[in-house]
């Protein structure tokens, strides 16, 4: 069964257009630091699900476009790397703490989507996304919740 999620990214660090121009449009999504979004990487993000990309810390923060799981949960080598700004000190190699997957860019929305259009629309005022105080970078959706941020991009 086919899950879908919303994956935040900030532009300035990591946005739809460089997923795009990534070396056959994939690229590993790596420094996740929180342990529920960590869960969700590890143990439910699933090859040929489908992500959101939503930009964070944009002016407007919105919904920019899709990506799909193309490698499920592995290990994140950026915890072990001191010169990693993701860099942990108490991940140990022989008992990792965080993990990553990878994506693939999918499209980009014609038009983005923002979080007040979200926000107003109906049939997503149950989205984890609205949610006061909800900050996670990983975050499932519904089926219905993704199709119809995905109608409205396009």
């Amino acid at each position: 069964m086919m899950n879908y999620w919303l994956f935040k990214s900030e532009p300035s660090t990591f946005s739809i257009d460089h997923l795009s121009k990534c070396f056959n449009q994939i690229t590993y999504w790596d420094g996740v630091r929180n342990f529920q979004a960590r869960n969700y990487l590890r143990d439910q993000c699933k090859k040929g699900d489908m992500v959101l990309f939503y930009h964070s810390n944009a002016d407007p923060p919105a919904a920019v476009g899709v990506s799909m799981v193309v490698k499920e949960g592995y290990v994140d080598s950026t915890a072990f790397d001191p010169q990693d700004k993701h860099f942990d000190t108490k991940s140990k190699k022989e008992k990792p703490t965080w993990y990553m997957i990878d994506i693939k860019f999918v499209m980009k929305f014609r038009r983005e989507v923002s979080l007040d259009e979200i926000k107003k629309n109906a049939k997503l005022q149950k989205m984890v996304l609205v949610r006061p105080g909800t900050r996670l970078s990983i975050q499932p959706l519904t089926r219905e919740e993704f199709e119809e941020i995905v109608r409205m991009g396009k």
